[in-house]
């Protein structure tokens, strides 16, 4: 069986660094951070009181993607999905009237679905007397599927529908599966990608109880700081991020903008330990060969590596020395960048988010930077070219994706210009 061709025609985002892709990738290369006091609830007694919220988000400014009346009846997770969503479609240029919607499809991700739907029924109820007085959309407010369901109604999509929930890998994950789906035939169309909505009492709570989440108030915007030694632990972001990937004979026959080539996919388990990650990058190093075989390249082809780099002290330097170990010499002559020092930390929304970085670098030349790396952390060569501080100008031909989720999953995607 001859595998087809899967391309990148529709590209979308609402995150903390903009509500459009040129916004988002523009607020990238001028190194903006987006860390500023919580705002979603009252953080004075948290231990952490900053995160990267969308900005000034006002789910009515979205009639087109969201009717009134119906964003009552979605978490916010699922209200960034279906705006990430039309903006996917709307840039993509589908004409869905012409377009057979059996053959479409919605992969999207989310690492803890609508835990904030799921906080504020629970509290509500230890508030009453003891009666179950829960709304009746609390669960389908809240299940981590249902923002790929939501799509695929709104739209008529009729082709495979799912969540993939891998934590933090969860987006690469989805991204994975529709670009298997669409070279095996499954479908011809499959929107992919991921949101998160965790900026909520109960999620950074928890997360600051695992010890994961910086604790740099004094310095919020440069809290989130990967591979310097001051690092401290990772900066909670939000929103969402999606792609349309569309097999190439379809794109190319309906006169598609083809932003990029989706070619390679890899995806492990550290089996390791609950948070950590494999303190020697096994099973990271596993998942970007694993990538790189799929795509028939050698590491040498690649010219720029998004890394996962949440700025956790553990997580960075296991990233690095996997980057090493599979890329050899040639790891000193890409350029490597972690964009969560400007977004935060999406969770399973990141590597979406991370895909359109990887895809705009293709597009303009030009690399994001790692900001906020003051004090590089001698456990790292530096010969590595972490594009600190400052974007640099690249002819980007491969670029490869990197997320890791706790539990130990690893998904790596790799781009390439066409």
């Amino acid at each position: 069986m001859e595998l087809k061709r899967v391309v990148v025609t529709g590209m979308g985002t609402i995150n903390p660094l903009g509500k459009t892709v040129d916004e988002y990738f523009d607020n990238l290369l001028k190194g903006v951070s987006g860390a500023a006091p919580i705002t979603r609830f009252e953080a004075s007694n948290f231990k952490t009181k900053f995160a990267c919220e969308v900005k000034n988000f006002d789910v009515t400014q979205h009639t087109a993607a969201i009717e009134r009346k119906e964003a009552r009846k979605l978490d916010l997770y699922t209200q960034f999905a279906m705006i990430t969503a039309y903006e996917v479609i709307t840039s993509s240029k589908l004409d869905l009237s012409a377009v057979d919607l059996d053959e479409v499809g919605v992969i999207w991700a989310s690492g803890i679905g609508g835990i904030r739907t799921f906080f504020e029924e629970v509290r509500d109820f230890a508030k009453g007397d003891g009666t179950p007085r829960f709304n009746p959309f609390f669960v389908p407010k809240m299940i981590a599927d249902i923002a790929a369901g939501q799509i695929s109604m709104k739209y008529g999509f009729r082709g495979p529908n799912y969540a993939t929930v891998s934590a933090c890998a969860s987006s690469n994950h989805a991204m994975i599966d529709a670009f298997n789906l669409i070279r095996l035939g499954k479908a011809k169309v499959i929107i992919a990608g991921g949101s998160e909505a965790p900026i909520n009492e109960a999620s950074m709570g928890g997360f600051n109880s695992a010890q994961a989440l910086s604790t740099n108030n004094d310095s919020y915007a440069t809290a989130s700081r990967p591979f310097d030694k001051t690092r401290d632990g990772f900066v909670m972001g939000e929103g969402g991020a999606g792609l349309m990937l569309e097999e190439y004979e379809h794109a190319k026959a309906r006169g598609a903008t083809i932003h990029a080539e989706i070619v390679g996919g890899g995806m492990t388990a550290d089996a390791y330990h609950l948070t950590a990650p494999h303190p020697e990058g096994l099973g990271a190093a596993n998942a970007m060969k694993r990538a790189l075989d799929e795509a028939g390249l050698k590491p040498e082809d690649v010219d720029y590596i998004n890394v996962h780099g949440t700025s956790t002290p553990i997580g960075d330097i296991a990233e690095v020395k996997a980057v090493e170990k599979v890329f050899g010499d040639h790891a000193y002559k890409l350029n490597i960048s972690a964009t969560k020092s400007m977004t935060g930390h999406l969770l399973g929304a990141a590597g979406a988010v991370e895909a359109l970085a990887c895809i705009c670098a293709i597009q303009r030349g030009v690399i994001p930077p790692t900001i906020n790396n003051q004090d590089l952390d001698p456990a790292l060569d530096p010969r590595l070219n972490l594009t600190l501080n400052v974007a640099q100008k690249r002819d980007v031909k491969v670029a490869l994706s990197n997320t890791f989720g706790f539990g130990g999953h690893n998904a790596s995607v790799i781009f390439k210009r066409i």
